[in-house]
């Protein structure tokens, strides 16, 4: 009886939260994240395509629905299954669902930068790449992962590590950045029940500011996913449902 009651409590819990996304998604996000009024040009840097639309797809959404002007540098075309070029075509069709013009949207393939567990990056190297991409694109605002690259990759990190070389060596001071905080492997399948704990840990971090993006279009989210056929696993499946 009392499993019968923990498990039917988990479903009025998912069904409730499933709710709140749903309905938060008809209309815009309240959350303080760019609302002064001001476009800003805006720089997602990834490791590799599928980043994204796996990671970055509710940051995305809220910037293009406030008409931000969103760039992406993808720093490898995923070439270590020899698929760069399918990789590659995988994430234009998936920007061109998340409403990023393809101008926008620049993919690298250099020898120092491929995909790859034992794949390390030069720190230094990226930092320029991303100094080059700020200068010709007039950025005022830098996203990427946070130290642990969300899922632990060893190219997410160096992502990381770059940008934070470039900020420290940039006389630049105007330059905002922020990067998507790494939770646990619970929190990252959870599904719609992570709202109520992301929602928790924004408000109550003290290290920084901290802001919660609800995803409000996750039906595009899903789509935009969808277009990576070629690393499209159950996994990837499951996680593209959280908020």
């Amino acid at each position: 009886m009392s499993w019968l009651l923990v498990i039917v409590s988990t479903i009025v819990v998912w069904v409730a939260s499933l709710c709140k996304i749903l309905n938060s998604s008809r209309s815009q996000s309240n959350a303080a994240f760019l609302t002064t009024g001001d476009k800003k040009n805006v720089l997602l840097v990834i490791a590799h395509p599928d980043d994204e639309s796996m990671f970055f797809s509710p940051t995305i959404n809220y910037l293009t629905s406030r008409r931000h002007n969103l760039h992406i540098l993808c720093m490898s075309n995923g070439n270590a299954d020899g698929m760069g070029n399918i990789r590659k075509d995988e994430l234009h069709r998936a920007c061109a669902v998340l409403k990023i013009p393809l101008e926008q949207v620049k993919v690298l393939d250099l020898v120092d930068f491929q995909d790859g567990f034992d794949k390390l990056w030069n720190h230094k190297s990226l930092a320029k790449i991303v100094e080059e991409e700020v200068v010709n694109c007039s950025i005022d605002l830098i996203i990427t992962f946070d130290n642990y690259g969300v899922s632990g990759h060893c190219n997410h990190r160096d992502v990381h590590h770059g940008i934070w070389s470039y900020l420290n060596g940039t006389s630049e001071r105007n330059i905002e950045a922020w990067e998507l905080m790494t939770t646990n492997i619970l929190r990252k399948y959870s599904g719609p029940l992570d709202i109520w704990l992301s929602i928790l840990s924004a408000t109550q971090y003290r290290r920084g500011q901290v802001h919660c993006l609800l995803n409000e279009h996750p039906k595009k989210s899903f789509v935009a996913m969808s277009q990576h056929h070629s690393q499209w696993v159950w996994c990837d499946f499951l996680y593209s449902f959280n908020p």
